[in-house]
């Protein structure tokens, strides 16, 4: 070849490898580029070595020396072909490496910012609260109500998050906040029993649809949708932390037709509180310690 020569640090120099690891670690894409081609340089080299090593004989003049030297020509082969367009191989891995490094980052993201469907209920309520806790700070800003207060309402519908209705297959449908799906309702449905109460406040246990969402936020980001866009809720916004006045408006609104809904989630807000606080104060007492668990009826 005309060209000059690739120097042997590119692929001798320990120190250098080491540097191109962590640069791709760091989502760097001319070092995932350098990493591809690192490889495509090898397997070029093992082919051509194969190759080579497959003739029969040996030829006038071969000797050591002369195998040395062309091994060494061969590497020198393999990383110019790499450098240039190469054989292809590049080019995969760096989109397959690009791929999944995108993948993982949007599963750690999911994960930090609580976007993904939890793979377990929560066992017990502290852990509900701490789950939800971020999620309902942010639909409070949006919302007008108390955190606590949409933290209730999402125990009260859900049995402290063990009771979700079901996806089709059985998947959580990421519906923490009972919002059943209408004739508009353009998305994923699934069904589950539940009570509801006629005109004479008689109870019955039915069937009915509920919207299922690809992830917990996507639930709580329609829930908030729900209350800003209907206007059957509309005095239910900007109640702050007057759970009385918010479920109210809610149960004026439909949302729910049991008849006790605004007693229930009262309850259910001051058991929120009541283990939040003693959760905190566990930690303060015993830093080390296991967050306090809070049992009862579900």
């Amino acid at each position: 070849m005309s060209s000059q020569p690739v120097g042997p640090g590119y692929y001798a120099d320990f120190s250098g490898l080491e540097s191109l690891k962590k640069s791709v670690k760091a989502d760097d894409p001319a070092a995932i580029r350098a990493a591809a081609q690192q490889f495509e340089s090898l397997f070029t080299s093992m082919m051509l070595k194969s190759m080579r090593d497959a003739r029969v004989g040996q030829g006038l003049g071969d000797s050591q020396q002369s195998d040395l030297y062309q091994e060494m020509y061969d590497q020198q082969i393999s990383l110019k072909i790499s450098q240039g367009r190469g054989l292809g191989l590049a080019d995969m891995l760096v989109q397959q490496l690009t791929r999944n490094r995108a993948a993982k980052a949007s599963s750690e993201t999911d994960a930090v910012t609580g976007t993904s469907s939890p793979a377990a209920p929560p066992t017990t309520r502290a852990d509900f609260i701490r789950q939800m806790q971020p999620l309902a700070e942010k639909a409070s800003a949006q919302l007008g109500v108390s955190a606590d207060t949409l933290i209730g309402q999402a125990a009260l519908e859900t049995g402290w998050g063990q009771h979700l209705p079901a996806a089709s297959g059985g998947a959580s449908s990421s519906n923490l906040f009972g919002v059943k799906a209408g004739a508009s309702w353009q998305g994923g449905v699934g069904s589950a029993l539940t009570t509801e109460y006629d005109g004479n406040g008689q109870a019955a246990s039915v069937s009915q649809p509920f919207r299922t969402y690809a992830s917990v936020q996507a639930g709580v980001n329609d829930y908030v949708t729900l209350l800003q866009r209907s206007s059957r809720y509309s005095q239910a916004l900007g109640t702050g932390d007057d759970v009385q006045a918010f479920g109210s408006a809610l149960a004026r609104g439909g949302y729910a037709t049991d008849p006790n809904y605004v007693r229930k989630l009262a309850a259910v807000v001051s058991e929120v509180k009541a283990v939040r606080s003693s959760s905190e104060t566990a930690s303060l007492k015993n830093p080390g310690a296991a967050p306090t668990t809070a049992t009862g009826e579900t």
